[in-house]
C-alpha cells in the first residue's frame, strides 16, 4: 500500500541517525506497515543499513537481530544458514514451528523481521509466542544512548500494545543457553486449517528439571507459567484455566480460547513426559 502521508525516507547507519523526529517512524521488513493506511506517519527510518548481525551466538546463548527475518531464524534452525546450530541447543528444532503459527506466505517470511513482529505485539505473534516460551529478553535502545532489558512477555501490554516510548529501538531478542538447551514443544490451533492461531502453547523443562509453559494468542497477553518440576495434568490444567486474558474475537471465543490451551498444555506435558 502507498503510505501517501510520507514526505522523508532515512537509511540509519549510526544510533544517532535513530533519533526519530515527529512523525517518523523507524522500518524493519514493512509487511505490516504497508498493510494498511499510516496517517500519522510522514517519514521513515529504515533499520536495515544499521548493518546489525542477524544471529549472534556465544555462552550466554543466542541474540537475535531485530532486523533479523523470519526466513533466515527458520534457515539457521533448519542448517541452512551461515551459522551452525551448537549441537546441544535441541530447542532450535522448534522455530521452524513457531514460525509456521504466523499466517503468511514464504514471501513474508524472506521480508518480515523478528524485531517487527515482537513490537507489533499482537496477540498471536509467533515470535512474541517463541520468545516467550524461552524466557526471551528484549534488548532495548533509549533515546538517551543507553540501555533497557526485560522479557518479550512483559514487553506487551495488550493486543498490539507495548510498553515501548517514543523514540526507543527494539536492538535485539536474547535466547539464553539454558533455554534453547531445554527439551521444547509447542502446540497451536485454529479455526480455519490456515486461520491466524487461536491459542499457542509452548512448554519446555530445563536441564535441572524445572517446567515452563506459556500461553499466547488465547491471551491478550503473554501468560508464562513455572514450576519446579514437570506438573501433573491437573496441577498444570488448572494453572492454564487460571491464566489471566482470555478473550472473544470472531477468530475465538474465550471460553473456547481457554478449554484448547487446557488441551494443548496437556499434549506438551504428555509428550515432555514421554507418555504421549
Amino acid at each position: 500500500m502507498d503510505l501517501n502521508t510520507v514526505t522523508s525516507y532515512r537509511f540509519a547507519r549510526t544510533r544517532e541517525d535513530l533519533a526519530l523526529r515527529r512523525g517518523e517512524k523507524v522500518l524493519g521488513g514493512g509487511t505490516w506497515l504497508f498493510s494498511e493506511p499510516q496517517p500519522a506517519v510522514t517519514g521513515l527510518v529504515d533499520l536495515s543499513t544499521m548493518a546489525w548481525p542477524d544471529l549472534e551466538i556465544s555462552d550466554a546463548g543466542l541474540r537475535i537481530g531485530a532486523t533479523c527475518t523470519i526466513a533466515a531464524l527458520v534457515a539457521f534452525a533448519e542448517g541452512r544458514g551461515p551459522v551452525a546450530v551448537p549441537a546441544d541447543w535441541a530447542a532450535a528444532s522448534v522455530f521452524p514451528v513457531a514460525a509456521n503459527a504466523l499466517l503468511a506466505s514464504f514471501k513474508i517470511w524472506n521480508t518480515a523481521t523478528v524485531g517487527g513482529n515482537v513490537c507489533q505485539s499482537f496477540c498471536a505473534g509467533s515470535m512474541v509466542s517463541l520468545a516467550s516460551g524461552m524466557d526471551g529478553q528484549a534488548v532495548i535502545w533509549t533515546p538517551d544512548g543507553g540501555e533497557r532489558r526485560l522479557s518479550v512477555a512483559s514487553l506487551m501490554t495488550g493486543n498490539g500494545r507495548n510498553s515501548l516510548a517514543f523514540g526507543e529501538v527494539l536492538r535485539a531478542v536474547d535466547l539464553p543457553a539454558h533455554a534453547l538447551r531445554s527439551r521444547l514443544a509447542m502446540r497451536k490451533i485454529a479455526l480455519a486449517e490456515l486461520g491466524r492461531s487461536g491459542a499457542v502453547v509452548t512448554g519446555r523443562v530445563d536441564a535441572g528439571g524445572s517446567a515452563v509453559f506459556s500461553v499466547t494468542a488465547a491471551t491478550l497477553t503473554p501468560v508464562v507459567m513455572r514450576f519446579d518440576e514437570l506438573p501433573d495434568a491437573a496441577t498444570l490444567a488448572a494453572a492454564v484455566s487460571d491464566a489471566p486474558g482470555y478473550y472473544s474475537d470472531p477468530l475465538g471465543a474465550a471460553d473456547w480460547r481457554r478449554g484448547v490451551s487446557i488441551v494443548l498444555a496437556e499434549q506438551i506435558r504428555a509428550e515432555l513426559a514421554g507418555t504421549a
